[in-house]
Order: structure tokens, then sequence, then C-alpha cells
């Protein structure tokens, strides 16, 4: 259960840490969307910018059976390497993002 509750504190770490990039000052909303009953976690751009309309996921994290999974990483740095910079194993972390039969190649967590 500690390992749970260190990878929820992680996954709402580096999803708030990468929101505060940029400015405040742009029209785009930035939204947080943390569930921790369902473990589901992400950070959403909503809005307008120059008549164009801005709505889509930057990340989305879920937790699942103990690993951290990564269903979407839209980051340039790349999300898992944070993860393994706070002291996430990478035997936990899925890049769900991948193909099943291509995870075993990515030095990751296969599901």
């Amino acid at each position: 259960m500690e390992k749970l509750a260190q990878y929820r504190h992680y996954v709402k770490q580096v999803i708030t840490e990468y929101s505060q990039i940029g400015s405040s000052k742009e029209p785009i909303e930035q939204q947080l969307i943390f569930d921790t009953v369902g473990d589901h976690y992400q950070l959403m751009y909503v809005g307008w910018k120059n008549r164009r309309r801005y709505h889509g996921c930057v990340l989305h994290l879920d937790i699942k059976k103990g690993k951290i999974w990564i269903q979407h990483d839209g980051t340039e740095v790349g999300i898992a390497n944070e993860l393994v910079n706070l002291g996430v194993p990478k035997e936990d972390i899925v890049l769900a993002f991948h193909e099943p039969l291509v995870r075993e190649y990515t030095g990751f967590a296969v599901g």
C-alpha cells in the first residue's frame, strides 16, 4: 500500500510540475485531472487562441496492478524519465502508448 501511495504522489508531482511550464497569461487553460479512486491522472489543454479551438490531452497516466501506465505522453522530455529520476524502477513503468509486442524492447515494463 505504501508503494501505491508513493506512486500516486509521484504521478501528481510530475504532472503538476509539467503544468507549470509556460505562461499563465495564455488563453489556453491547463486542467489537472486527478482521479485517485480509479487512479487516472491527466493534464488537458482547453481554450481558444487566434480563433482556433484547443482541447487535448498532454499527459495521461494510470496506476494499475502496482505499475504506472503511461497512456499518452505529449511532452518533449518524456515523463517516464522524470519518474525514473524520482526513483520509480523501470520495471514498474509501462509505456502503454507502444503496442504490447514493442514494449519488451523499450527497457520498461511490458504490462
